[in-house]
């Protein structure tokens, strides 16, 4: 079960054609329901052939293995995968490919401490409850680390209930006022790290994103002067041949708050760099800046030559990006 939990993953060796190639597969068939039986049985499988290749040896004759069963489990593996990555705000696309609309409950950062630790606590917890039982001379009855388990389990499920609680006060608090003189046309509330009272607000108004910091405790927005407001920018050709590219079709595929800026190369006959974002995750912290410049969190780009034809595609914003061919 956890070789067929962690086995969706694999689709990150879809970078090696590519940069964009592998984002465009990322959360894709191995992140689906038609893709969780398909995955197992390749998990399954090749456990069968190392169990043959060791000569069928079990550490219990009694207890043969059973691979339906195990199927089964596997399975069940794959769907907890799923749905971990439906919780957070990157999403999944569980109906992939015959609809390939992005899922996400938006109540988890992508990684989140506090789960983590509660799963930690899990694995490690029964380890030291042995170690205690035999050095006071106890002997435990029944599966070891069963009360770690449910524990952490339970755990989980508190901080995700407590998260949608608070996520459904943050969007509430956003949908309630109207951001300089305009009311919205969407709200959304995207998460912190560890932190279940604090959101990262996206309101979309007919001109302009504002990006709204909310307290969900409260509930409250941050004062009118302390928003940041992103004005939509006008499309012209070089966005829209940039759009119509191999990354930017993907990028906005999955981008929820996309928003587009171009950067005329110098000399001017070089052509132009269109950037995208996502405002999902442009107020996260910065770690790394070129020139004191702040690096686009989970950004891309697309560049043209002078006659809008898509030359390159560019992810991040760094000294250390790279520039590949566009797949053709």
């Amino acid at each position: 079960m956890t070789l067929a939990a962690e086995a969706p993953d694999l689709d990150v060796l879809g970078r090696l054609r590519g940069p964009a190639f592998g984002f465009a597969h990322h959360r894709g068939f191995t992140h689906s329901f038609l893709g969780v039986p398909l995955v197992a049985a390749v998990v399954v499988g090749s456990v069968y052939l190392v169990w043959r290749f060791l000569g069928r040896r079990t550490t219990d004759p009694t207890l043969p293995p059973r691979w339906r069963l195990l199927f089964l489990y596997a399975c069940l593996a794959g769907l907890s995968h799923i749905l971990l990555d439906f919780t957070n705000n990157y999403g999944v696309r569980p109906f992939w490919p015959f609809f390939e609309k992005w899922y996400s409950w938006d109540i988890v950062f992508i990684f989140e401490p506090i789960l983590f630790g509660f799963l930690v606590l899990g694995l490690i917890g029964p380890g030291f409850v042995g170690l205690i039982d035999r050095e006071i001379g106890v002997r435990s009855h029944g599966p070891r680390g069963r009360l770690a388990a449910t524990l952490a389990l339970s755990g989980v499920v508190l901080v995700w209930g407590l998260r949608d609680y608070e996520h459904r006060r943050a969007v509430s608090a956003l949908a309630a006022r109207s951001y300089q003189g305009a009311d919205p046309l969407r709200v959304s509330a995207y998460p912190t790290m560890a932190n279940p009272f604090r959101w990262y607000g996206v309101v979309e108004t007919p001109a302009f994103f504002a990006l709204a910091p909310v307290r969900s405790f409260d509930p409250e927005v941050d004062p009118e002067d302390k928003l940041e407001i992103r004005y939509k920018p006008e499309e012209t050709p070089i966005t829209l041949a940039a759009k119509k590219s191999y990354l930017g079709r993907v990028y906005l595929d999955w981008a929820v708050y996309p928003i587009t800026e171009t950067e005329v190369l110098e000399p001017p006959q070089a052509g132009y760099v269109v950037h995208f974002q996502d405002l999902r995750f442009a107020q996260l912290p910065s770690l790394f800046s070129r020139q004191g410049e702040p690096q686009r969190v989970l950004g891309a780009a697309v560049q043209l030559d002078r006659n809008l034809n898509a030359v390159a595609d560019i992810f991040g914003s760094g000294n250390s990006r790279k520039s590949l061919p566009e797949p053709r």
